[in-house]
């Protein structure tokens, strides 16, 4: 089926857009603009810049993406944007593009952005992402996959969070949160594994100990940072998924690994 456009949504000439898109009332798609097929638009929905958006999402009332990036660095060329599909974007939120010619702020698949929502220049985010709302990533930060960022949380530039990991609501991340792990406060420390999160996502009660094993190491044993690391490396579990996915966030953390709670 063709794409179905309300007489006053407005296409620039030169954007793309795949079979049966949808664009509402006083929709706007740029003139460098991809829209992958079944795509939607809302009423007065924006996406512009260089962007490339996948099948089947959904822009919603307000919201901007592919917007220029905030980065005072700007210097001019053509950055972009790259959304996969089925991502579904709330009222007001606003992702950028990236910073420097050629580079690209990057989305996966399956992610959720719930309104005022806002992801900014030269982000990575994987697939299967909930952001509340409200949430907000600063530039440069990684999101792996099946992470939930609670309402109003905040990431600092250049943080990671690990994959199935969690940040609460109102917290504050300045530094990496690893996989598996929730993080809650101002600044966010560690507090518990995401137990819920791993067994809505197949985690197996054996799964769940090894991630259990490696929080007590990291977080409950009183060791440092360098002592808790090569424990996980000695234990008998080191072979695991789980311990081997800590290992190999912890090596590549530049930030440094969130502290532990109370």
């Amino acid at each position: 089926m063709a794409a179905r456009i309300h007489p006053t949504a407005i296409v620039e000439p030169g954007a793309q857009l795949g079979a049966e898109v949808e664009l509402g009332a006083y929709a706007y798609v740029g003139a460098q603009v991809v829209i992958g097929d079944g795509t939607r638009l809302h009423h007065h929905a924006t996406v512009e810049g260089h962007t490339t958006m996948g099948a089947k999402c959904e822009v919603f009332p307000y919201a901007c993406i592919g917007g220029r990036t905030q980065d005072l660095k700007y210097a001019g060329g053509k950055p972009g944007l790259r959304i996969g599909d089925r991502n579904v974007f709330r009222e007001y939120v606003t992702v950028h593009e990236a910073t420097k010619d050629g580079e690209f702020t990057v989305l996966g698949s399956d992610n959720h952005l719930l309104a005022y929502g806002h992801i900014a220049h030269d982000c990575v985010v994987g697939n299967s992402v909930v952001m509340s709302n409200g949430a907000v990533l600063a530039g440069h930060v990684w999101v792996e996959d099946h992470v939930v960022i609670g309402g109003y949380g905040g990431v600092h530039q250049f943080c990671r969070l690990g994959a199935h990991s969690m940040l609460s609501a109102m917290a504050k991340l300045v530094h990496d949160l690893p996989p598996f792990f929730i993080a809650d406060g101002m600044p966010a420390s560690i507090r518990a594994i995401n137990k819920i999160g791993l067994e809505r996502n197949g985690y197996t009660p054996e799964q769940l100990e090894r991630v259990k094993s490696v929080h007590r190491i990291l977080y409950r044993e009183k060791l440092n940072r360098s002592q808790a690391l090569e424990r996980l490396k000695q234990h008998p579990d080191a072979g695991s998924d789980e311990f081997k996915r800590i290992l190999a966030f912890s090596e590549a953390s530049k930030r440094g690994l969130a502290p532990g709670g109370v």
